[in-house]
């Protein structure tokens, strides 16, 4: 990628219910979280790297947790709300922006970590903002708007056997 050096100050922000259910629904496979972190840092230096996570009462959701952990994200985890009707609903969406603007004061770049359109405007302030952002996703199921703010894009897919368990 261009426009990166050691000394750039990188933060992380992993919006993990994205990359699961667009690994499990093109791929029928898992994200490798390390090899996620070591890509997205690319020799710069770490500030941060949360993963946002969704609690769904899982029966291995813990120790995913705690993977996370052991990898090198500090985790963020969300409840799932259940309506009356039957839905649940559960995003990290507000809670990512805020601190992607919160960090933008302390690092270089920021590397968002998800597909997700509604992400596309943040990109647009964090770069009027000065900060670099570079976003991670699935091409074929990432907002053409969150790819065409970004100033570099890592499609997953496209290196599947690097990205993929």
């Amino acid at each position: 990628m261009e426009n990166v050096h050691p000394g750039q100050r990188v933060a992380v922000l992993v919006d993990a219910q994205n990359l699961y259910h667009t690994a499990q629904s093109i791929h029928s496979r898992n994200i490798d979280y390390t090899a996620l972190l070591e890509e997205a840092v690319n020799d710069r230096q770490l500030t941060r790297a949360i993963a946002y996570v969704i609690r769904a009462d899982s029966p291995d959701e813990e120790s995913f947790f705690e993977a996370l952990v052991d990898i090198g994200f500090e985790t963020k985890i969300k409840d799932i709300k259940r309506f009356s009707d039957g839905t649940k609903k559960a995003d990290w969406d507000v809670g990512m922006s805020l601190d992607a603007v919160t960090l933008a004061n302390h690092v270089d770049t920021i590397v968002l970590c998800t597909g997700d359109g509604d992400f596309s405007r943040l990109c647009s302030h964090l770069r009027h903002e000065g900060v670099r952002v570079e976003v991670m996703a699935f091409e074929a199921s990432t907002a053409d708007e969150l790819i065409a703010e970004a100033e570099a894009f890592v499609d997953l897919g496209e290196r599947h056997e690097t990205f993929l368990l």
